[in-house]
């Protein structure tokens, strides 16, 4: 018996070295207080009310972030249209969301969570693996906020190219 769950723990703490907390949907969404491109303070509480779309990203400026964020910017009329608040965060500094959100006219708020609270919160940060090294690093993992801050939706399969459209539909059935 004791070495079935000296087992089970050893499962448990690895599994937390992979992604510290696993929401579900229905969970209240973490808050947080983060700052954007140009240095003002963001919380999820400010945008209680509307729909918020959190998006999580590894890195400003690398080819798949910005396939991301560029279709979230050409979708952003219809999610502006549709109420919705799209956050953008990744672990970069201020500094680098701003000549990201600059090089690429992002009309959406980017959040730099440099000390990985967030990351942490949300459960997308945790071990990778890129050309055969490991690595500590953000999931690419969005989730869906209803107005009353609970979890409506968590993609966590995200394909950069599609996934605004995919969001903007999901919220469209959520609306009917």
């Amino acid at each position: 018996m004791m070495d079935a769950v000296v087992e089970l723990v050893k499962m448990v703490v690895a599994a937390k070295t992979n992604y510290i907390a696993m929401l579900v949907v229905g969970n209240s969404a973490p808050d947080f207080t983060l700052s954007d491109a140009s240095g003002n303070q963001h919380s999820l509480a400010d945008a209680r009310g509307n729909w918020v779309l959190m998006y999580f990203y590894p890195k400003d400026d690398t080819p798949g972030c910005t396939k991301e964020a560029c279709a979230l910017r050409d979708q952003f009329p219809k999610f502006k249209k549709l109420g919705i608040t799209v956050f953008g965060v990744s672990v970069d500094s201020v500094a680098s969301h701003a000549k990201f959100a600059q090089k690429y006219e992002l009309p959406f708020t980017l959040l730099a969570d440099t000390e990985k609270e967030v990351v942490n919160a949300y459960g997308v940060w945790g071990k990778k693996k890129f050309m055969g090294r490991e690595y500590m690093g953000t999931a690419r993992w969005s989730f869906l906020i209803d107005p009353a801050g609970k979890i409506a939706k968590i993609y966590e399969t995200v394909k950069p190219e599609t996934h605004a459209e995919e969001v903007l539909h999901d919220l469209i059935e959520f609306l009917k």
